[in-house]
């Protein structure tokens, strides 16, 4: 177990935030030639942390979602929670996104608020590219 994962473990997590720190599915890169990808970054200079979100469509509907994340393990919780729900619904379902729900199912604090809105951001961003097809279809 490393230093980061101990102290996660022991860490003041609830045990969604455990969960999903311990078990991200979702991490990484998307497959490549999996279909149309979208990639939308967001950071918070003050803290350092920086998401980067990859929603992978196969027409309206989202493959896969996959992110890279440099942040607490409650924004990584987070991201991780959010791919989990949005993963087969349709891209006009990244609508329902709320960060308020977020924030109380995983027990983030309330001083985290600003870090959990860049997966506002991201996800605001995806959309807007993706509601756009056939202008940039790697979203990139």
């Amino acid at each position: 177990m490393s230093d980061t994962s101990r102290a996660v473990a022991l860490g003041p997590y609830s045990a969604a935030v455990r969960r999903y720190f311990a078990e991200p599915a979702h991490g990484g890169d998307p497959d490549p030639g999996a279909g149309n990808v979208w990639t939308a970054e967001a950071s918070e200079p003050a803290s350092g942390a920086i998401i980067r979100l990859s929603v992978t469509t196969a027409g309206r509907r989202i493959r896969a979602m996959r992110y890279r994340v440099f942040g607490c393990p409650h924004l990584i919780a987070a991201l991780e929670r959010c791919c989990e729900r949005f993963e087969g619904e349709s891209l006009e379902s990244l609508a329902e996104f709320d960060l308020v729900e977020l924030m109380r199912a995983l027990q983030v604090p309330v001083d985290k608020t600003v870090r959990m809105l860049l997966i506002e951001d991201v996800i605001r961003s995806v959309c807007k590219l993706a509601g756009r097809p056939g202008e940039n279809e790697t979203g990139t």
